[in-house]
């Protein structure tokens, strides 16, 4: 997703961490705006189609970006998406999608900021594995037909007064703005935009049975030496898992006798 002219959306977030950094907690309100935006984005053809126009310049766009939020919107806000609408994007969605990307952004460096980010990582893994064996409820909340603000109170109803602040305002975004979604999915996704925030890798640890202290560590470390990076154990325990351990990074999927293989190894090159 970058722009040909104009900003990339990644030097929009090189040039964004600033911001967000001197917003602290103030940066949710910020996120919350772009999210804002993004669902302006996507509910008017009419405009996404001026800001895609390759007929127009870049100084065009920007104006017209400043127009429309004029009225409600931080400067720095504004500022941002200026930047962005003056580049030149491949679909017309992208634009929409690198706003969102940002509105994320935003939003989890408020928890960073007084130090919740790792407990709301924790909160929406917890949160779609609750809902594994609700079928109903993972269907209203990735139902595009439903309407969106009875999406919002459902997650509302669920969440509310029992995660953090910025827990709840993800998992509200996630099921207003399916945006060809599914609920769970996004939770899982924006997950791991947390954990790249926090420089941390995601392993997804389905196991036979509870692990101890001991065993996560142990996990933790071979895991962390094989990736070159820290790295967050998200621990689901499923009786039915042959080989008694299953581990995700990414695309890589690991079996615990692959690990023991490794540890094998390890062990032996060193002694």
């Amino acid at each position: 997703m970058r722009g040909t002219s104009g900003e990339s959306l990644t030097q929009a977030r090189d040039r964004f961490e600033p911001v967000l950094r001197s917003a602290g907690e103030g940066a949710l309100a910020l996120g919350e705006q772009l999210f804002a935006v993004t669902a302006a984005f996507d509910e008017s053809a009419p405009l996404r189609r001026s800001l895609a126009d390759p007929s127009r310049s870049g100084a065009d766009k920007a104006a017209l970006v400043s127009a429309v939020l004029a009225s409600g919107f931080d400067e720095r806000v504004v500022d941002l998406v200026s930047g962005l609408v003056r580049s030149r994007w491949t679909r017309e969605g992208d634009l929409a999608d690198a706003t969102e990307r940002l509105g994320l952004d935003a939003v989890l460096a408020s928890a960073e900021a007084r130090g919740a980010l790792e407990k709301v990582e924790d909160e929406l893994f917890r949160t779609s594995r609750a809902l594994v064996g609700q079928r109903e409820a993972r269907q209203v909340l990735s139902d595009d037909t439903t309407d969106p603000g009875r999406r919002a109170a459902f997650v509302h109803a669920l969440l509310d007064g029992k995660v953090d602040r910025v827990t709840e305002v993800l998992a509200v975004h996630a099921t207003r703005a399916l945006r060809g979604r599914r609920f769970v999915p996004t939770l899982g996704w924006i997950g791991e935009i947390a954990a790249e925030r926090r420089q941390r890798l995601v392993a997804s640890v389905t196991s036979a049975a509870v692990l101890t202290q001991a065993q996560l560590d142990r996990l933790a470390g071979l895991l962390e030496r094989a990736y070159g990076r820290a790295v967050q154990l998200n621990v689901t325990v499923d009786p039915t898992v042959l080989g008694g351990l299953r581990v995700q990074v990414g695309a890589d999927v690991v079996d615990s006798t692959v690990l023991s293989r490794l540890a094998d190894a390890r062990r032996r090159l060193v002694s």
